[in-house]
């Protein structure tokens, strides 16, 4: 019965936000209307947990795939599995990467990647670079995250906050799929054990493309004709009325060094970095939640379609 009720609960929250989510008409383009027209279509890839929207209407890229759109972009969000191994999970992308193609009649694409959404378009564009042109990841922990390895531990140990885990974990799955309609498979244990620190080393060593080979540096900008950039934030707390802010803070601690409340600033560098250091806490590095952020900082939506104007004069 409790679980009944937390789950009701959590129904209402979302369909409350999905009712109170800005819906935005399709007006005409006054100026700047091929700011963000790249040569080719822009794919947006959520990370973990993520979803392309909850209920059908609220957005993991919270208003951006219209902010790219204004500006002459084409845009495709994906959905892949919420909870699984990125190799799996980029499998599911790049099968969709393939009928984006073939619907698009371009090549290739440009493939932005938000948290281990960034390490799936790495396995794609490793396994198959014929259909990638740029690979951009945000908030992706391409190198070790404390953070995950802190969780796994706890969760193995089956004490403490390991026991909640292992008590709540499958009802989060669970209510994860409620909300998304996913039809696709979960492995919750799965994705997180890929994300510790030897499942990355291994991850790193057999899909290199773009990392540093020093600490907290830039790698290679562009590797077998594909370009590769990152940005990623280092706000936690950054709106009071933002109901995530509180958990990131709680876990801030067990990643090392200034992070996004899950990801360290220097695990964030792949090929190019344009920015490590906004003040953006993990959500806000997608527009949530439903755009709070702080009133310091440039709206991501200008960051997204900023980046695609880099993509556009690159000639991507």
């Amino acid at each position: 019965m409790v679980r009944a009720q937390r789950l009701w609960v959590w129904i209402m929250v979302a369909a409350i936000v999905g009712l109170a989510a800005p819906r935005r008409a399709n007006a005409a383009c006054l100026f700047n209307c091929t700011y963000t027209k790249t040569r080719f279509p822009i794919v947006l890839a959520h990370g973990l947990a993520g979803f392309d929207k909850v209920f059908g209407t609220v957005e993991y890229f919270f208003g951006i795939p219209e902010a790219l759109r204004d500006g002459g972009a084409e845009v495709y969000v994906t959905q892949v599995s919420a909870y699984n191994t990125s190799e799996e999970r980029g499998e599911q992308l790049l099968a969709q990467i393939e009928q984006i193609v073939a619907t698009s009649g371009k090549p290739k694409v440009n493939i932005i990647g938000h948290s281990q959404g960034g390490l799936d378009a790495r396995y794609v564009a490793a396994v198959r670079p014929d259909l990638v042109a740029s690979v951009t990841t945000v908030g992706t922990p391409n190198g070790t995250d404390p953070l995950v390895d802190a969780v796994v531990s706890a969760y193995d140990s089956g004490q403490g906050f390991g026991a909640l885990l292992q008590i709540f974990g499958p009802s989060i799955v669970d209510l994860v799929v409620l909300v998304t309609d996913s039809d696709q498979p979960e492995d919750s244990i799965g994705a997180f054990r890929s994300l510790t620190t030897p499942a990355m080393a291994e991850f790193n060593a057999r899909y290199p493309q773009g990392l540093p080979t020093t600490p907290c540096g830039q790698g290679p900008a562009v590797v077998n004709g594909i370009h590769y950039y990152s940005w990623g934030g280092t706000g936690v707390l950054t709106n009071p009325l933002d109901v995530s802010d509180p958990l990131l803070a709680l876990f801030s601690p067990l990643t090392s060094g200034p992070n996004d409340g899950f990801v360290g600033r220097c695990s964030t560098h792949l090929g190019q970095v344009i920015r490590d250091n906004y003040l953006l806490n993990h959500f806000d590095e997608v527009n949530q939640i439903a755009g709070l952020r702080s009133p310091f900082v440039v709206d991501p939506r200008s960051i997204y379609r900023d980046h695609a104007n880099r993509l556009k004069n690159a000639g991507l």
